[in-house]
């Protein structure tokens, strides 16, 4: 009796389209778009561990291959060459002795400390400032190039071997001017507004035949920053008519 008074004093019971309407509402629709932001926010998760599985892939190759380099090498006997060909170079030609020891730097520095995460900002400067004198070494008059580097680019760290693919470039690239025009690589590098700063010029050939400037080293050097610093540099890279410029910048960490 309890029961058919309910239904006589509320008709509505019966009504099954107000019902299923105000239960779909009620209680289908917000368990449906919480299993949707469920499966969201699953799926950017799994896609985030892909992603650092592929960065964590990519470093551990590069990391065998330098590793397999290394076991190919006997490093003492390597060096020990190194230094019995710098005494046999005669004590007045300076210019080739300068030139072996700077290369026994630098490659001292690719096999042993450049295999690391991070590196003081000064180290990176003088491996580049070895490898620019010894490009000097092997200019013509003609030639003009420059190294700039502020008092202030110290107390940081960077990836090892970021910046020389750049340098590289400015040489390979450089433009065969005769004596009346300058051939010019400018270097500078510096620290401002938490940011480090780094840019490359040299003067190119317009409607060269040469390869183009910059080919696969720009490119790598290029993802290499998208993986090492997301969101934390700007890479701005010009050809004009007959200059080629780099500027980059990276935040670094305020000390």
């Amino acid at each position: 009796m309890n029961i058919l008074g309910r239904i006589q004093n509320n008709p509505e019971l019966f009504n099954f389209k107000s019902n299923l309407k105000d239960r779909i509402y009620d209680n289908v629709l917000p368990h449906f778009f919480l299993v949707i932001a469920g499966m969201a926010v699953k799926l950017v998760s799994d896609y985030a561990k892909i992603q650092r599985r592929m960065v964590e892939m990519a470093k551990e190759k590069a990391e065998a291959e330098l590793n397999f380099l290394k076991s190919q090498i006997n490093p003492h006997f390597l060096f020990n060459s190194l230094n019995s060909v710098y005494f046999l170079i005669e004590k007045d030609n300076t210019d080739a002795r300068t030139a072996l020891h700077k290369f026994s730097d630098m490659l001292r520095y690719q096999l042993y400390e450049a295999s690391g995460d991070r590196l003081a900002i000064e180290k990176e400067i003088a491996y580049l400032k070895d490898y620019v004198d010894l490009q000097k070494l092997r200019r013509e008059k003609q030639d003009e190039v420059e190294f700039i580097c502020t008092p202030d680019v110290k107390g940081f760290t960077i990836e090892p071997l970021l910046l020389i693919p750049f340098v590289e470039n400015s040489f390979k690239h450089l433009s065969h001017f005769g004596a009346d025009k300058k051939n010019k690589v400018r270097i500078e590098a510096s620290r401002m507004n938490g940011e480090f700063r780094f840019s490359v010029a040299n003067t190119i050939e317009f409607n060269s035949v040469k390869d183009p400037v910059g080919g696969i080293g720009l490119k790598n050097v290029k993802r290499r920053l998208e993986l090492l610093y997301p969101g934390k540099h700007v890479l701005d890279i010009n050809e004009d008519k007959d200059l080629f410029t780099v500027n980059l910048k990276i935040k670094i960490d305020s000390n």
